[in-house]
């Protein structure tokens, strides 16, 4: 029957020990095989909780084959599971019963599956929580005589060393791979399981990332990304000019408006450390609102008239200045004036506001200069002679 199998890390333990290991019974008879198991309660702060356990003798497509459900054992074995114990009754024994019989559990800590495999090769490991930089020794141990020689695997893939000890000094993040060990003698070599080794490490090079990437249009859908390298994943907070904003990894907008832009940054954090990003300027931009038209100064003939025109856009719009029913534009900026005001220069007149995302005109404006009227038509707004006019 199967050996023990322990691997023993400190004071906790991943492992499964077998009450006996071997046992004789006759044919039609039945055979109880009891084993217990252990595991570390907690692994960076996760509780250990066993989700499966199962005996079994054969694989299936590479997978270990459960016994109830082995057509082989249909209906003649029973398990009984209590805390960290197991234990397999086999009845009406066949002669093809004849095997290693092995139990597995299987938990919610990754690599946390646990084999008490044949051969009495284990693997013990010096640390449970691995951080980077730290240094992590490997123990390849055997029950074997002759006494056996070692070979260590990373991947599956063949480390130049032969010894018990396999020795990581400082430990990169690359370093998270499977291991295990195989040990040999003349007689024959047997492998142990393999143990995984989840190297930890604060958030590293947080950044901000915009979808999509081009410029960022008033009404379009964006979404803002935040990204670190990080293990355990970190938990991300979004900050926008300095003021927290939410605790999501991503901020989506699904008609983004000017009163978004702003500049973004977000926060990366896990139980070891955090990393800021850069803040990233998200600049919405959006055509010219409706001009509005301003006279900063008396309207009489003779006298010299500024009109001004402003609008709101992004990016800024370029002013052009008309008279009604004429092609050509009389000025051009935000500013007009007019230095020596005659009775020609009256008649109806609009600025227009312009940038590359659009185009906008202003209301029509009166400018009489024997009255000194300044009138907004479509808003019957009359200006008297002598009054200055901000609107």
């Amino acid at each position: 029957m199967t050996p023990p199998l322990h691997w023993r890390i400190h004071s906790q333990t991943w492992g499964v020990e077998y009450a006996s290991k071997r046992i004789c019974a006759s044919e039609g008879s039945t055979v109880d095989i009891s084993c217990t198991y252990t595991y570390p309660p907690w692994i960076s702060y996760k509780k250990t909780v066993v989700q499966r356990e199962f005996w079994y003798a054969k694989l299936k497509d590479n997978n270990p084959l459960d016994l109830t459900e082995d057509p082989d054992y249909a209906g003649r074995v029973t398990y009984r599971f209590s805390e960290k114990s197991c234990s397999l009754r086999i009845r009406d024994l066949r002669l093809n019963d004849f095997a290693e019989y092995k139990f597995r559990f299987e938990t919610n800590q990754p690599g946390g599956s646990f084999t008490g495999s044949p051969g009495s090769v284990s693997v013990s490991m010096s640390l449970t929580e691995i951080m980077e930089g730290s240094s992590v020794t490997l123990t390849c141990s055997c029950d074997a005589n002759p006494p056996a020689k070692f070979r260590w695997y990373k991947n599956n893939q063949t480390l130049l060393l032969e010894d018990p000890s396999l020795i990581l000094w400082y430990v990169q993040r690359s370093d998270s791979r499977k291991y295990h060990c195989v040990a040999e003698n003349e007689l024959g070599e047997a492998a142990s399981d393999y143990v995984f080794i989840n190297v930890e490490y604060p958030p590293k090079t947080s950044s901000v990332s915009v979808s999509p990437s081009a410029e960022v249009l008033e009404g379009s859908s964006v979404t803002l990304t935040c990204s670190s390298d990080a293990n355990p994943a970190a938990n991300y907070t979004w900050f926008k000019d300095n003021r927290p904003l939410l605790s999501e990894d991503k901020v989506h907008f699904s008609s983004i408006r000017s009163e978004h832009s702003g500049n973004y940054c977000c926060k990366s954090e896990n139980k070891h450390g955090q990393s800021s990003s850069t803040p990233l300027l998200l600049d919405v931009q959006y055509p010219p609102r409706i001009p509005s038209v301003s006279v900063f100064s008396k309207i009489s003939k003779g006298s010299s008239v500024t009109l001004t025109c402003s609008s709101d856009a992004n990016p800024a719009a370029n002013f052009s200045w008309y008279k009604k029913d004429e092609d050509s534009p009389k000025a051009s900026g935000p500013n007009w004036t007019i230095s020596d005001f005659r009775a020609e220069h009256s008649g109806f007149y609009y600025c227009e506001a312009e940038n590359r995302r659009g185009s906008l005109n202003s209301s029509l404006h009166l400018i009489e200069a024997e009255t000194g009227w300044f009138i907004l038509l479509d808003k019957l707004m009359v200006v008297f002679k002598n009054v200055c006019l901000l609107t």
